[in-house]
């Protein structure tokens, strides 16, 4: 976040009293998990406040007013329901949203009833996302980081990050990861995709999965990015039952495997000494993705 901004609940009663008084008189707090490149305030019991924490993560907002409306009755479960758009005032600098609340938790391992109904459910989510009309849809971009976009991208990153963490992984291992992520390329038609299929933007209610939330890295074009979560929270059965359930041949696996590896071997290299509870999960997630390899 930008170390000027202090994005807090007086902000966001400012921005509400100011550009929509007619919900002026409702409680806004923080909510239980409020994310990274947005902080998020419930505004009264049905509403979501969601500001932008820099420029980069601005520019998803049109995007998310634009395309959620039209996605989300084409979905088999709930996603968000943009309500509203701010614009910049009381020195905050970026459009902001309003958005109706979604009941839920977010999906940590221990609110799931069954890892393996939660896989099913969410490739078939997935599958239906894939199903929508692209046509006018963004590419990827500045807007979501080059998510759908090629691996390629981020070699430089990955490549950097191995070399820093030489005696602390399996270097040789994980080059191979890569390579072959790199050589796997992807020549079909593009495709929606979330963009960011993590336990923070996955809900549960019930022990089942209930919503999708947080689109701002969706767009079109290869769902490959979409597959981390097989290593990041399924394992064993549950991992097969989400492949099986979803259009993911060997090269998307292949690349899917790549996405998971370049996030989880930058967190640990830029985390070490900082962050030991972040490294430590990356390290899992390296692991995972490396024995999955071997197994292939």
């Amino acid at each position: 976040m930008d170390s000027k901004l202090n994005i807090d609940i007086a902000l966001v009663s400012r921005l509400i009293a100011t550009q929509f008084p007619q919900w002026n008189d409702l409680a806004v707090r923080p909510v239980e998990f409020g994310g990274w490149d947005n902080r998020t305030f419930h505004l009264g019991d049905q509403m979501t406040v969601r500001l932008p924490s820099a420029a980069a993560y601005s520019l998803q907002v049109e995007k998310e007013h634009r395309w959620l409306p039209r996605l989300a009755p084409l979905l088999p479960l709930p996603i968000p329901v943009p309500l509203a758009i701010g614009v910049p005032a009381e020195n905050y600098p970026w459009h902001w949203s309003v958005y109706g609340w979604i009941e839920g938790e977010t999906a940590k391992r221990e609110r799931i009833a069954s890892l393996s109904q939660f896989a099913t459910d969410l490739a078939a989510f997935l599958v239906a996302l894939q199903r929508i009309d692209t046509t006018g849809g963004p590419p990827p971009g500045q807007h979501n980081f080059l998510r759908g976009g090629p691996l390629a991208f981020y070699d430089g990153e990955a490549r950097d990050a191995i070399a820093a963490l030489d005696g602390k992984i399996d270097t040789a291992a994980a080059s191979a990861v890569w390579e072959a992520a790199l050589a796997a390329t992807w020549h079909g038609a593009p495709v929606w995709f979330h963009g960011d299929v993590s336990w923070g933007n996955l809900l549960v209610r019930d022990g089942r999965l209930s919503a999708v939330i947080d689109f701002g890295t969706s767009g079109v074009g290869d769902p490959a990015c979409d597959l981390a979560i097989a290593w990041t929270l399924f394992e064993g059965e549950s991992r097969e039952i989400f492949r099986a359930g979803l259009p993911a041949d060997e090269a998307m696996w292949a690349r899917g495997r790549g996405w998971t590896l370049w996030k989880a071997l930058i967190t640990v290299a830029g985390h070490i000494g900082v962050n030991p509870v972040e490294v430590e999960k990356s390290r899992h997630v390296i692991d995972e993705v490396l024995a999955d390899s071997r197994g292939a």
